[in-house]
């Protein structure tokens, strides 16, 4: 089964990949997706659409996991983070894929231990349970944890 994590950001939106085979995992691929600010919201949220689909064609994964919105505290940057979510729901659902969502306890909690993990601990978990995996950026390597999170709870979903 493959499997797409997606960490929602407007300016930058983290991908990544992962196969599972019974308990197994291995990296598949990962990236980020950045929008170029000159542009109107529209435009930037039609930029994240066309990438996050050419990356989902490209690699034809089974399902995917997006990562809840938080609240900031500025509030435009919770509603900007909030319309670069639903369009990587979106992206996911046309491509006729199953979507879940965790929020980032959640996730910090599967691959950690603890829902109030930090970064760096995250990503040297990640390079534990993916062996020579090339984080392609923050975004990319919570993108990852994402999939992986929603590896080790799909079979709790059932």
């Amino acid at each position: 089964m493959i499997i797409i994590g997606i960490d929602p950001g407007l300016t930058c939106t983290g991908w990544g990949i992962v196969a599972k085979a019974g308990s197994r995992l291995s990296h598949v691929a990962n990236g980020q997706i950045r929008t170029d600010t000159a542009l109107s919201m529209a435009e930037r949220l039609v930029e994240l659409d066309a990438g996050l689909s050419a990356v989902i064609a490209a690699h034809g994964p089974d399902t995917g996991a997006v990562e809840e919105v938080f609240v900031n505290v500025n509030p435009q940057s919770t509603l900007k983070l909030g319309q670069a979510r639903g369009v990587a729901m979106l992206s996911l659902a046309r491509a006729g894929l199953p979507v879940a969502e965790y929020p980032t306890k959640v996730i910090k909690k599967a691959l950690v231990g603890t829902g109030g993990a930090e970064k760096t601990q995250v990503q040297a978990m990640l390079k534990v349970l993916l062996p020579g995996v090339a984080l392609k950026g923050s975004d990319a390597a919570d993108a990852l944890a994402v999939a992986i999170c929603h590896a080790n709870m799909m079979g709790s979903h059932r």
